[in-house]
């Protein structure tokens, strides 16, 4: 038993060496990584959204509830990013790809709409978009973007664009030199 713990706690250390620390990053880089991802991701919801409508009006309505919420949720993440380079770097992960260094559990979301600091009034939108009841012709909706997604003509141009940005900045590198 004692033999295992060592070779898994051996095994565990070169991880532990390689792990990315905060004072090797120009955060001016990653915040501005991470605010592109940020731009890149609304923007891919927009496009969808918008190409979702062209092909049904009646979906307009479901289709701006569903693109206010991913807007609220990529600003949250945005903000609270911000708030967490200056103030908790530990819940940043920089060795993980742009879009997975800040990860917030629901019950995070929950702690933070409940508290009174600086991320607390984007938190409670973000949660109470989670915990509220979907929009009517949310089904709908998911269906035509199901649809939609499916079709990768359809999406040829935007799906080039993401792409780009999302390859554009997993080539950008924030190491200090």
């Amino acid at each position: 038993m004692r033999r295992s713990a060592l070779i898994l706690l051996a095994t565990m250390i070169p991880g532990i060496a390689v792990a990315k620390d905060i004072n090797d990053m120009d955060m001016t880089c990653a915040t501005d990584k991470y605010h592109n991802y940020v731009d890149a991701s609304i923007s891919w919801y927009e496009s969808l959204v918008d190409l979702t409508i062209q092909k049904d009006q009646k979906l307009e309505g479901v289709a701006k509830w569903f693109l206010e919420g991913r807007r609220n949720h990529f600003t949250f993440n945005q903000k609270a990013f911000d708030y967490y380079v200056i103030n908790d770097p530990s819940k940043l992960n920089f060795d993980a790809p742009v879009e997975s260094w800040l990860s917030l559990s629901q019950e995070d979301v929950k702690a933070l709409s409940g508290s009174t600091g600086e991320l607390a009034e984007s938190a409670k939108t973000v949660f109470a978009f989670r915990q509220g009841k979907a929009h009517e012709g949310n089904y709908d909706l998911r269906s035509a973007l199901a649809d939609l997604l499916s079709n990768p003509k359809e999406i040829e141009v935007p799906l080039q664009k993401y792409n780009a940005e999302m390859l554009s900045l997993a080539e950008t590198a924030c190491d200090k030199s």
